[in-house]
């Protein structure tokens, strides 16, 4: 098995944990490239898998740089939190050698595609796996964020950049938001941003979107989940001067008037290599405390 190894480049200790670790390794797999930077570009490497050292922002780094060539993916989770990085460290090297020579067990995650188009035309596109969220900035003063979806069911959909159709025969409005921001999140992103404002969980392997506001000023907002061949387009009405597009949790950019952020789905997913013996829903008990039920307390 050829592998990719891969940490945070400003996590403390990781190169020395990878240095301890990498002798290991060699014996069940032959490392070609390791990178502690997060910035080389890993889709001229040929490899088997990319075996990723750190927390889920890692996760989402690793998948940056591995672009149109998305490969299996071991996340060795070394964070505070690591709700997908379900691999415990001692359980790398066992793992290598329980799926030698076989086909290591990926679960296929959503990912999603951020463009910001300014007159039509699309100045920034990136893929992301959590969320992409418009967010108030300074002054801090309540928003306005339209939110349109796509009026066809088809699975084949332009872009908005791309499509001769216009715009108010392809989108019709869902609602006009007052809030300090708007969420649109994957399953898999259920549990960050979008679990924190208020929103639903949805199982990871879904195909689906969550729509969901950041303190909405009303009594009767709800979040919403819609399909995730639908196209969405969020366009604020007058932005504050530090109001930003915010891709899993980093800074696209800022917003102009008239501004539109297009999310649809991506053609790329996260080929995440599942832990044994593992299961979301303990996943969720352990790391997020979820329960479904009090805690009582025992009776002597």
């Amino acid at each position: 098995m050829k592998i990719i190894l891969l940490g945070y480049p400003n996590r403390a200790g990781i190169e020395m944990i990878a240095q301890d670790l990498t002798p290991e390794i060699c014996k069940v797999a032959d490392v070609v490239c390791s990178d502690f930077t997060g910035e080389k570009n890993l889709s001229r490497y040929k490899a088997d898998a990319a075996v990723v050292l750190g927390g889920d922002g890692s996760i989402f780094r690793a998948v940056n740089q591995m672009g149109e060539k998305q490969r299996p993916l071991i996340a060795v989770n070394l964070g505070r939190l690591g709700f997908l990085a379900d691999v415990a460290l001692e359980e790398l090297v066992p793992l290598l050698k329980l799926f030698d020579g076989k086909p290591l067990p990926v679960v296929p995650l959503m990912m999603y595609q951020c463009r910001i188009l300014r007159n039509g035309r699309a100045i920034k596109t990136v893929q992301g796996v959590n969320e992409a969220a418009i967010l108030n900035g300074a002054p801090f003063s309540i928003m306005e964020i339209k939110l349109y979806a796509d009026r066809t069911d088809s699975t084949t959909r332009q872009s908005l950049a791309d499509a001769p159709v216009p715009f108010d025969q392809r989108f019709e409005l869902v609602t006009t938001y007052s809030c300090d921001g708007l969420i649109i999140s994957t399953p898999v992103g259920s549990t960050a941003h979008n679990l924190s404002a208020g929103g639903p969980i949805l199982h990871k392997t879904m195909q689906a979107f969550v729509v969901c506001p950041i303190s909405a000023h009303t009594l009767t907002n709800r979040p919403v989940v819609d399909d995730a061949n639908r196209v969405f387009v969020m366009e604020i009405v007058n932005p504050n001067p530090e109001t930003s597009v915010v891709v899993d949790g980093q800074i696209l950019d800022r917003l102009e008037p008239g501004d539109q952020v297009e999310i649809r789905k991506s053609h790329l997913s996260v080929q995440l290599v599942a832990a044994p013996n593992k299961s979301y829903y303990q996943t969720l008990r352990e790391k997020l405390g979820w329960s479904g039920q009090p805690i009582y307390r025992v009776r002597n």
